[in-house]
This record gives C-alpha cells, structure tokens and sequence, in this order.
C-alpha cells in the first residue's frame, strides 16, 4: 500500500512538472500521450484533471481539436478561459461549435425521436458558461449576443442584454436588432422572432425608449395593436413625439405591409380622439384640439396616401425620359408587327414607371404562357407623365385583343400611385352603365385601376374595392372582363386576407374557365400574400390544393401553383409542409409552382437545404420548365448576397439544356440587379451570343439589370 502510495505521489509530481513545459516539449511528451490519457480515466487517481489538461494541450499541438475539446472538458481548474491564449480561444472555438451542432440537432427540428439526439455534456455547458462571464469580464458584448444566438439560447439573449444595457452598452439592442433584420443570420424563424420580442421589451425600457425600432419589431411580430398604442403614446406627448409618430407612420407604410398597415388604422380608430394623460408625458397645450389634429395627420399619412403624393411630386420632377426614343422607335416600326407596336408601349410604360428592374424579371419568370406576359404586374412607383399615349392616340387604337390589354394596362403602371385621380384618368376606358362594348380594353382598364391602387387600396374609403366588385358583377359571363376585375381586386387589395373578396374570387375560379379563373387564382394568391398561417389560408389552403388537382385547365393550375408559393411569402421552415407536397406532385406545374414556394418562403434567406433542393431538382427534374424555374429562383434565395451567384450558376451556365442557361441567366439578373459586379458580366457576356433565341432574350434582360441605377 505505501509503495503505490508514493507511486501516485511520484505521478503527480511528475505530471505538475510536465504542465509547467508542455507548450516546449510537447513533442518529447506525446510519447507517453497514451499513459497521460490513461490517468486522466482512471477515477480514483487524484490529478486526473491535470492528467487531462496535459493530454488535451497535447492533442492541441497535434492538431486533434476534438480530442483536445473532449479532455478539456475534464481538465476542471485547469482550464482557465480567462487567460488569453491561442489554446484557450482554440478549444473554445471548438467547444462552441460542438455546441452549436448539439443544440441544433436538439431544437432544430432536424430529429424527430428525441431518443437519438445525443446530450449535451455538462462540462461542455459550464466551459459555455464561463466564456459568457469572460465577454461580460471583458465588456465583449457583441460576441456574447454572437454566441447566444448562434446557440439558440433567448435566455442567454436576454441575459446579455440585462447586462449591457445596465452597463450602459444599450448599442446592443441595435446590433442584435440588425442581425435579426437579415434573416440569413438567425434561423430559424421562431426563435428569430422570438429574439426580435426580447429587444423590443428591452428597447421600451431604455432612458430614451427607442420607439421607431419598438415599431419596427412589432410589426416583425406582426402586432398592430401595440403598434397603435406606441403612436398614440407619442401622439400624447411633446410635440417632438407626435413628429416621431408621424416618421414611424412613414416608415410602415415604406415597407408596403397593407394588411399590418389597415390593422394598426382600425386599432387607431378604436381610440377616441382625447388625449389620455400618462406618467411621463406632456400634454399638448390645448389637449383636446391639438391631440385631435395629431391624429388627424396620423390617419393622412397611413390612410390617405400622403407619402404616395410625396413620391409622385418628386418622381414627376425627376423624371427625364427622351420621348424622342420612343418617337423614333415608333417610326422604325411603323406597319412592321403588332408584336412591336406591344412592346413599345410597354418600353414607354417601364421608361416611365421608376420601378425596380426586379419587377420586369419577376414578370418575365412567373407567367411567361399568360397573355399578359408582357405587361407588368407589380411596380412601385410612377412618374404620370404619359403625354406620348396622349399624343399617339390613333397609332394605339391598332392594338388588338391582348395586346390592347397591356395598351391600356399601362397606364396604370405609368400612374402607379396616382390614386385620387385614377377614375378620372381611366374614365374612358372603364365599363360605362353596366355595358361592355370592348372587353379587351375594359379589362385592361379594370387592371390598371388596381395597379395605381396596388397595395394602397384596402381601407375601403376610396371606393376602389367596391368598384372593381362591381364590375366583376356587371362584367356576367365575360371571362375578359372577370380577368381584369379579379387582378384589380388582387392588387389593390394585396395582404389584406378580407374573406369575402376571397370568396368572390372563390366562386370565379371554381367556375372553372380558363381565362377569368386565371385572374382569380392569381388574386387569391395576392389577396392571401405571406398568409399561409392565417386562420383563412389554414381553412382554404387543402380545398385549394384538390381543386388544383380537379381542374383540367393549364392556366389556372399554373396560376394557383403560383397563388400558394405567394401565400408562404417569408413563412421560411413553416412552409416546408406545403413545398414537400408540391415537390411530390406528379404534375410538372405544380412542381414548377413548388420552386417559385422554395424562393418566396426562403427569399434572401440564403438557407443553405433549400439552395440544395433547387440545385437538384434543376439538374434532375425530367421537366423542362421545372428546372428553369428551378434556376431561376436561385436569384430570390441569393438576393442578399449577389456576389455569390455568379459562382453557383457557373456550370448551369453551360448547361446542354437552354432552359437551365435561361434560368441562369434571370437568376443572376434578380440577384445581381444594380452590382455591375464583374463575374456576372463576364458570365451573361457569351451568352449574348447564345444559339438559342430565348437563352438571348434573358441575357439581355439581366445584362440590362446589372446597370440599374
């Protein structure tokens, strides 16, 4: 007994000698690795953790870090990460990765049997632990709300926070607030919304309550109420408060969120328009009138469309068209092609429209069979300078059918915004007493009034809705006119989910014509924009998928394919359900509308699965059109890092199959829109020069977007 007493006497001797010139002589020390390693198992033999912390510092300079992790982890005092050393920061790198895979398995919803997700050691939590205390030690606030949300720990979010804003570093709240903005960085999106609720608690409790990032969470929250609240609170206040309601009114009505917009107008609504004395604030002088005229130039601003005159006032200033290019253009072609005369005047409705080019891509994307392929569905912005159409009234009038659809159509995207004068605008265009005398232009008409009112015409007291309701009544069985009436009802009612304009356009598509069913399935997928979890897209969305199934027209399927994949806008992993299901389908325009799914619920995420199921399917589907819309919606995943795509499209590029060069092509245009970035010239430079026509016609149009102003 004494002799293996003084043994192990002499082992840990030994084994405090070796600590003390480890860093020196590891090499000569990693002879006996495997007997150090062995003591530091054997439970009762007293410097077991020394043992380990030999052993690990060993495996470090053999650059076996996750060995060196393991042992770590048993090395107890003698680790100590308050020292800064690259031994330290290296095993707590590797620890933090460990943890972050561990934590992943556990709460990422990647196992279902929880029985096969493997623990998390404690020693591993309490080295996370003490790394914590060493970024608050050392005021490294940033990497410990890193490391906490790269863990999906929100108790250690708040923690973090709690202790930096008591240490007077409240800058955190802004740099967490802006990590969550980018939704690439924080996955997935419960916990980032949970994340986004602890800053804005926090944010309300600062000295100086940071009410435009307050706002701007709730809405991310998707909390109209309290939004009201907040500005109504300022509204109470200073006269510096009511300017900052104002401000934040702009701000939401800037992200062109109309369903959030009408709800926070209703909850403001509901209060009466008396100033409510609360602690801390200063009322107005004359409370009553003051107060009552604040709330008057809140209601401007979020119901009347004050910023939409704004905008107008300077894009007419603005604006410097040479019509001489159009003139030019129009005698080049004179009696050539009705296909010019169309695209001439939807050249002079993008001259004049200000809109993003990523609007003209999507148009180009989404419905390339549909007739109105060549009119734009969606802008932003308008310029109502449209005296070349006035001028040149004879020379329209040979427009035919369609083509004088997208003729008169395109006035609304040239007045897109132009909302109190819009009736008078398209008077002569629209259905006059119930008669239809031209279906092609009425519907064109119809259309454009839900352009000029896209997005902005959901409060009802414009009227619009009712009239485009109307007019889908008037219109009987003229499938044109529906068509029209229903996409004008979808624009202008966008993201409002109102159910029972979604059963107008129920009962237009289940009548199951081709045309008028087009335009309602397109519209039910606007009305319904990021909705999908919405009590009436829960209630709807299976009755969709099976007359999807039932109906034997290509168009409306097509369309309705489309309608679903808007309706998981932004949903990121809760659409995952939908996407598998239309995956899976056996008809290829489900699936090509599965693509488009992929790209609106993941859009700018960069999330790396769904990137990879795209990829597969664009080399793998037996579908020609799949695979290019497969390509295609790489650009919308990738949006935020544009300098990326050129690299993933690279080999799609050289494709054999036109349809994956085409889709390479708008991939890099949707993405790379406004960059100039060099790879993605070099890239859509020989393609301009493509033996196929088509191949042709999409490098020239992301070539264009890459030098968007």
């Amino acid at each position: 007994m004494l002799y293996c007493h003084v043994y192990c006497l002499l082992q840990v001797y030994a084994l405090q000698k070796i600590f003390q010139v480890i860093d020196v002589h590891w090499a000569e020390i990693c002879s006996s690795l495997p007997m150090i390693e062995a003591l530091s198992e054997e439970s009762d033999f007293p410097a077991a953790d020394l043992a380990a912390a030999i052993a690990s510092k060993c495996f470090y300079h053999l650059q076996e870090y996750r060995d060196a992790v393991r042992l770590a982890m048993c090395a107890g005092q003698y680790l100590d990460i308050s020292i800064k050393s690259e031994y330290v920061d290296t095993i707590l790198a590797q620890c933090i990765d460990e943890y972050k895979a561990l934590r992943l398995l556990q709460h990422g919803g990647q196992q279902q049997d929880s029985s096969t997700v493997p623990q998390i050691d404690p020693r591993m939590e309490a080295i996370i632990e003490q790394m914590f205390l060493r970024c608050y030690r050392d005021d490294c606030y940033e990497q410990a709300i890193g490391v906490a949300l790269d863990t999906k720990r929100i108790d250690k979010v708040e923690e973090v926070v709690l202790r930096a804003v008591s240490a007077g570093k409240s800058d955190i709240l802004g740099y967490a607030f802006t990590l969550c903005q980018n939704a690439r960085n924080i996955t997935p999106r419960e916990f980032r919304l949970s994340v986004i609720e602890v800053l804005v608690r926090h944010y309300g409790t600062l000295e100086v309550p940071d009410y435009s990032n307050v706002c701007y969470g709730l809405q991310y929250l998707n909390r109209p109420k309290e939004t009201a609240d907040t500005l109504l609170q300022l509204l109470n206040r200073s006269p510096e408060g009511a300017l900052l309601a104002y401000q934040i009114a702009f701000d939401l009505q800037e992200t062109e969120n109309q369903g959030f917009v009408l709800q926070v107008v209703a909850a403001v609504g509901s209060v009466e328009s008396t100033p409510i004395a609360s602690d801390g604030s200063t009322l107005p002088t004359d409370s009553s009138t003051e107060y009552s005229s604040r709330l008057t130039n809140l209601r401007r601003i979020l119901m009347d469309g004050l910023d939409i005159d704004l905008t107008l006032n300077f894009l007419f200033k603005q604006s410097h068209t040479d019509l001489n290019v159009l003139k030019d253009i129009k005698t080049a072609i004179e009696g050539r092609s009705n296909v010019l005369h169309n695209v001439t005047v939807m050249a002079h409705a993008y001259m004049n429209s200000g809109a993003a080019m990523i609007q003209l891509l999507l148009l180009f994307i989404l419905v390339p069979c549909h007739p109105l392929s060549s009119s734009p569905h969606c802008m932003h912005v308008g310029t109502t300078r449209d005296s070349f159409l006035r001028d040149n009234l004879e020379w329209l009038a040979k427009a035919k059918n369609w083509a004088k659809f997208t003729t008169v159509g395109s006035i609304g995207v040239v007045h897109k915004g132009h909302v109190h004068e819009s009736m008078k605008l398209l008077q002569p265009y629209l259905p006059q007493d119930g008669q239809s005398t031209s279906p092609y232009s009425e519907s064109g008409a119809l259309y454009a009034l839900g352009l000029i009112h896209a997005n902005k015409g959901g409060n009802g007291d414009s009227g619009t809705i009712t009239y485009l309701c109307d007019a889908l009544r008037n219109g009987g069985n003229n499938e044109i006119v529906q068509h029209g009436a229903c996409l004008g009802i979808g624009l202008a009612a966008m993201a409002t989910g109102n159910q029972e304009l979604f059963e107008s356009m129920r009962t237009v598509m289940f009548a199951d014509s081709a045309v008028s069913g087009e335009g309602a399935a397109f519209a039910i997928g606007l009305l319904l924009l990021g909705q999908s979890d919405s009590p009436l897209a829960q209630a709807e969305i299976k009755s969709l998928l099976n007359y999807l199934h039932d109906t034997a027209h290509e168009k409306i399927i097509r369309a309705l394919s489309l309608a679903i994949a808007m309706m998981v806008y932004g949903k990121e992993e809760t659409a995952d359900v939908i996407i598998e299901q239309l995956s899976r389908d056996r008809d290829p325009i489900v699936r090509y509308g599965a693509m488009y799914a992929i790209a609106m619920a993941y859009c700018g995420t960069a999330d790396n699965q769904s990137l990879r199921q795209l990829l597969h399917v664009a080399v793998s589907d037996v579908n020609d059109d799949v695979r290019r819309a497969a390509v295609s919606c790489i650009g919308f995943l990738m949006v935020r890092s544009p300098e990326q795509v050129p690299r993933l499209v690279s080999l799609l590029s050289e494709s054999f199959n036109p349809h994956v060069r085409y889709g390479a092509c708008i991939a890099i245009g949707v993405a790379c829109a406004g960059t100039a970035f060099k790879d993605a010239i070099d890239l859509l430079t020989p393609m301009l020069e493509d033996s196929v026509d088509f191949v042709r016609q999409g490098a020239l149009i992301s070539m264009v977007s890459q030098y968007l102003a």
